[in-house]
């Protein structure tokens, strides 16, 4: 089975004082591309998050975040005292017929008239976290299975198609040898002149050789079954695929220059936008 890079992952919960929300979002990369946004008090704990997020995401490129929201009574802003009472105190030699509200608002908006204590990771709370990291990494998980399934099917389809076109082309292997033979036989015709039956027969055999494409089907064929041998395989297999892909493409490539026949080369140029279409989503898989 594959997974898909692309996937969306959210998980929410409320605790006594804070609501906790995490998102993680994918998309495809050649690697781990890991962006993590977290609340700087928890930035202590970020190496051993992104190892969690590393060993079961494996690669994309990932956007992590994490959201901490103040629900309860508690907070970490306090308003400085002593700094907010000097403030008021110069203003009022400065204003002294200022109303007193007017002179609180004016101070607590001056540098340093809020101090922020800084809060020590709580142990507890953290692992009620991770709990919820984990939730989203699972809810991440299913939906790049979700996605895998739909690339399965894709890459069936495809496979059997690219089948179907190469066997059409197949059947028509003893029409383009026949039309080989004749126009050669026309060209000596045509010149007139008196050849060697067994010297051409010699010849025509070894043309044909150069223009058999036999083994270009086996080898595809190989490719194909490989390709989805890959498919079930129970690892992360898009690098595989990837390389399983080129394969194919050289046989099919060669199978168009030695084709020397329209439709044939048109059932090849078939067989080319079915790989195309397949190389495109090959990307998108773990």
């Amino acid at each position: 089975m594959i997974l898909s890079m692309t996937g969306f992952g959210k998980a929410t919960k409320q605790l006594p004082n804070k609501k906790i929300n995490v998102e993680i979002k994918s998309l495809n990369s050649k690697g781990l591309d890991l962006n993590v946004r977290m609340p700087s008090v928890y930035r202590e704990m970020e190496l051993g998050l992104r190892n969690e997020i590393s060993q079961k995401l494996e690669r994309g490129k990932i956007d992590f975040s994490l959201y901490i929201e103040a629900t309860g009574e508690e907070t970490s802003s306090k308003v400085n005292v002593p700094i907010v009472k000097g403030y008021i105190n110069q203003m009022k030699a400065i204003l002294p017929e200022a109303d007193a509200t007017e002179l609180m608002k004016m101070a607590v908006r001056m540098p340093d008239a809020l101090k922020t204590e800084r809060e020590e990771i709580d142990e507890n709370e953290w692992k009620e976290i991770m709990v919820i990291i984990n939730e989203a990494l699972e809810n991440i998980q299913t939906f790049r299975k979700d996605e895998g399934l739909s690339l399965e099917k894709e890459f069936q389809l495809r496979i059997s198609n690219i089948r179907n076109f190469m066997e059409q082309a197949l059947a028509l292997d003893p029409e383009r040898v026949k039309n080989i033979k004749e126009r050669l036989q026309n060209a000596i015709d045509e010149l007139k002149v008196n050849v060697d039956e067994n010297r051409f027969e010699q010849e025509l055999i070894y043309y044909l050789e150069k223009l058999d494409i036999t083994e270009e089907k086996v080898r595809l064929t190989n490719h194909l079954d490989y390709f989805l041998e890959t498919l079930n395989g129970n690892e992360a297999n898009g690098r595989k695929l990837g390389f399983i892909t080129q394969e194919m493409g050289r046989e099919i490539n060669t199978m168009g220059s030695k084709s020397n026949h329209a439709e044939m080369q048109k059932l090849v140029v078939m067989m080319k936008d079915e790989l195309e279409k397949i190389k495109e989503q090959v990307l998108n898989v773990l």
